[in-house]
């Protein structure tokens, strides 16, 4: 954002264009209003101006702020294009265009609306593509629309080593009960759980709130009004536990989040990696523990494939997280856990949990393509950020995130209490 903010200011202010000079597009809701609201910081003090679009709300408050001619958009594809077939946008003056989380965009289906948006700018511009991996559909793009494409890439399969991360074997109906005995550990203070459906995370939001957590769901089938509240409060303090389906996955930053809890396992090694990496930020440590039933082994051995390294396993008792026949890894693997009834006696905390760890940055590898034609890309995995340039190339910066499997763990013993829940 700040060399784009930095060639913004150096044009000419007295000669405005009719629409944007720069357009940054994201999949969802939630980033896009995270990328406007860190571009409201770094240009605080400078005339530029720029407005967010994106679906789920009244279009009307974002055409009058179009008509004010901003200098930057940040939009969602489907409510941009909308705007664009109203003529309520332009998209002429584009002189940089930015594509984030490229991937998650093809994964929404998101390929053809991005073909649309890159036809709609001019021809001559650069360009800024980022991606924690590169699908061949978005290969092939940038070969189609980059001229002399520099790629710049950080290898995303090293393990991040601020986050210690677990399996922990239990049994179906018992899921619930471990996650609240883990959201009763004292190193606790905030926690992203993570479920496949819509439906489950609202269920199990509704049932933690009941059992005195203060936690709120987060999924696409709320209202833009009721996601902003949910992300606001996890933001402050309000809310200590999101219950989340993968749209708060990627590219959310929350500071201080202490454990990301994988309550359903994730459909693919990639979706492990973006969920983990939302904790253990900024070089704070964070935890990552995924709920397992017998079911779930295939996923696992992918995704330990995919981290290089055997993630250790948690046995609680009281969980029916018995060893199953043939599983590999001994007890050098193993942390084990002493505990009286397997639940702890202390119950749901009331009210929202404000000690927050701070945060920032996790490395996803990730990949930014900066061109002067249209489009961008880049290959292999990680977070990468290319450069295309009739002059010269532009810098980029890649993360790379993961998780670390942990050593010995802590002994505690904790009394029994009362059954919470049944399967959800």
């Amino acid at each position: 954002m700040l060399p784009i903010l930095e060639r913004l200011l150096a044009g000419d202010r007295k000669r405005r264009p009719a629409g944007p000079r720069a357009l940054i597009v994201a999949p969802t809701r939630e980033l896009a209003a995270q990328i406007q609201a860190e571009l409201d910081v770094l240009a605080r003090f400078t005339p530029i101006t720029s407005v967010v679009v994106f679906g789920g709300v009244n279009q009307n408050p974002q055409v009058r702020a179009l008509r004010a001619h901003p200098d930057v958009v940040v939009a969602c594809p489907g409510r941009l294009l909308d705007l664009v077939g109203q003529r309520e946008v332009s998209l002429d003056h584009v002189e940089v265009l930015v594509l984030d989380e490229a991937d998650h965009m093809f994964d929404l289906g998101f390929l053809p609306s991005i073909k649309k948006i890159i036809a709609a700018c001019p021809r001559e511009r650069q360009n800024l593509l980022f991606s924690a991996t590169m699908p061949a559909e978005i290969r092939h793009l940038a070969d189609r629309i980059l001229v002399d494409p520099e790629v710049v890439e950080l290898n995303h399969s090293s393990p991040a080593e601020t986050i210690e991360h677990a399996l922990y074997p239990c049994v179906e109906s018992m899921k619930i009960d471990l996650l609240q005995h883990l959201l009763d550990a004292d190193d606790f203070t905030s926690a992203i759980v993570f479920l496949r459906t819509k439906h489950r995370a609202k269920r199990l939001a509704q049932k933690l709130d009941k059992a005195g957590h203060a936690a709120v769901a987060l999924q696409g089938n709320m209202s833009q009004p009721q996601r902003e509240k949910a992300m606001k409060g996890f933001r402050d303090g309000t809310f200590d536990v999101l219950v989340a389906t993968d749209i708060a996955a990627r590219g959310i930053d929350v500071a201080g989040v202490s454990h990301v809890i994988n309550f359903d396992v994730p459909m693919t090694p990639d979706a492990y990696t973006h969920r983990i990496g939302r904790t253990g930020r900024s070089e704070r440590t964070g935890r990552a523990m995924t709920l397992i039933t017998s079911d779930d082994y295939d996923m696992v051995k992918a995704v330990e494939k995919r981290l290089g390294t055997q993630i250790a396993r948690v046995r609680v008792d009281g969980f029916g997280g018995e060893r199953r026949a043939g599983e590999r890894g001994g007890r050098a693997q193993e942390r084990g856990e002493s505990l009286s009834g397997g639940r702890s006696d202390r119950g749901g905390r009331g009210g929202g949990r404000q000690g927050r760890q701070g945060g920032g940055q996790s490395g996803r590898g990730r990949k930014a393509v900066n061109g002067n034609r249209a489009g961008g890309g880049g290959s292999g995995g990680g977070r990468r950020a290319s450069s295309s340039s009739p002059s010269r190339p532009a810098a980029a910066v890649t993360r790379s995130e993961g998780a670390r499997s942990n050593g010995a763990a802590k002994k505690r013993s904790t009394s029994s209490g009362p059954s919470f829940g049944a399967g959800i």
